[in-house]
């Protein structure tokens, strides 16, 4: 098993601090929240994502994924939608990640409707990505929470280019059991993010294994060689502990479950 840490626990962090405190506490990779507020994101110029790969190859942690907020579901043109989905194509490709997470974002729509706008923008996206070496992973989020209607969105796109993230924290929400999970995305899964919260209702990020989340059934769902990506939401609540002293604990907590 692989393990990494999202940037969205280290809010506005310059690279080299995140890339240091990953080498330092064992992960193998960061996956990169791409937003105009962090040090990487679509406009970002070519000198700053050569310094950043540069900058996790001197540690020796990889960019697992680049943390996208395209929304392949939603209403309106798809032209708008494509090109956001070339650009954070193009920055993964840029740092060598194999991963970019897009999300569904179809809320308020018939399921029929999203469904079709997922699979269209996906269905014409995913070569392009594939060229560049890059998988758009559609996350299971929002509209589409459950690994199953991740599923059916992926089971019709039907490109290598395109494949599922599997965030725990969301398929739990959807009532969706991890081994019911694991079985709907099958080979779609590109990794998963692993999170704990205290209840449905109070979902202020807690430490691995401190809340209610089934992470061990979680783990044991996923392959031998995957990558487990520990996703701590401290960029939306601020009152949550600090990362950095929970990232030895985190990672020994999932090394405990995978053994």
């Amino acid at each position: 098993m692989r393990y990494a840490f999202s940037t969205l626990g280290l809010p506005g962090t310059p690279l080299d601090r995140s890339a240091a405190l990953a080498a330092a506490h064992g992960y193998q990779g960061l996956e990169l929240r791409a937003h105009a507020e962090e040090p990487l994101h679509a406009d970002s110029p070519p000198a700053d994502r050569t310094a950043a790969r540069r900058t996790l190859a001197a540690v020796g942690v990889r960019a697992l994924g680049v943390a996208g907020y395209a929304r392949v579901a939603a209403s309106g043109a798809d032209e708008p939608v494509l090109a956001e989905l070339h650009a954070l194509v193009r920055l993964a490709a840029d740092l060598e990640a194999p991963y970019l997470r897009v999300f569904p974002g179809g809320g308020g729509r018939p399921e029929a409707v999203a469904d079709a706008h997922a699979v269209r923008r996906l269905a014409a996206a995913a070569p392009f990505a594939e060229r560049h070496g890059v998988r758009i992973l559609l996350e299971t989020h929002d509209s589409h929470r459950t690994g199953a209607a991740v599923a059916r969105v992926l089971d019709r796109v039907a490109h290598p280019g395109a494949g599922a993230l599997w965030d725990v924290l969301h398929t739990w929400l959807g009532g969706e059991q991890p081994a019911e999970s694991r079985q709907a995305l099958d080979r779609h899964l590109g990794y998963v993010q692993v999170k704990d919260v205290a209840s449905a209702h109070e979902l202020t990020p807690l430490g691995l294994g401190t809340g209610v989340l089934p992470l061990a059934e979680a783990v044991a769902a996923v392959p031998p060689d995957g990558w487990l990506c520990w996703e701590y939401e401290k960029r939306w609540y601020p009152g949550a502990a600090q990362l950095p002293g929970q990232l030895a604990r985190g990672r020994e907590y999932l090394e405990h479950l995978a053994a």
